[in-house]
């Protein structure tokens, strides 16, 4: 049985992995600044929200996890509790993620124009 401190490292270690696989994930396509910000936007929604692994439990698992484990193991029905969320999370970061790389795309198309 996982610790109140072995879980909070565990979390943070993912959490910190994560958000360094994204900066990763930006830098590399830095020079398409709209597909960068979209999916990095979108990989954090992946990536990043917590779900209960099950009704009742008080500790939170990554939800694309949670997912994915229900699903394969309890059938799609079982997972509804993570993938809705996680379906949710991933919608409403395409605007953050969209709306960045529109604005840094007409950033840089400014910076090249201007002499």
């Amino acid at each position: 049985m996982l610790t109140s401190g072995s879980y909070m490292l565990a979390m943070a270690t993912y959490l910190g992995a994560g958000i360094v696989a994204l900066a990763l994930l930006a830098r590399w396509l830095r020079r398409w600044p709209l597909l960068a910000s979209w999916l990095s936007c979108s990989g954090a929604a992946l990536l990043l929200l917590p779900a209960f692994p099950e009704p009742g439990l008080e500790t939170l698992a990554p939800a694309l996890v949670v997912a994915a484990f229900q699903a394969g193991t309890a059938g799609v029905d079982a997972a509804m509790h993570a993938l809705r969320p996680l379906g949710l999370a991933l919608l409403l970061a395409q605007v953050p993620g969209l709306a960045i790389g529109l604005w840094l795309r007409h950033r840089r198309a400014v910076a090249t124009a201007s002499p």
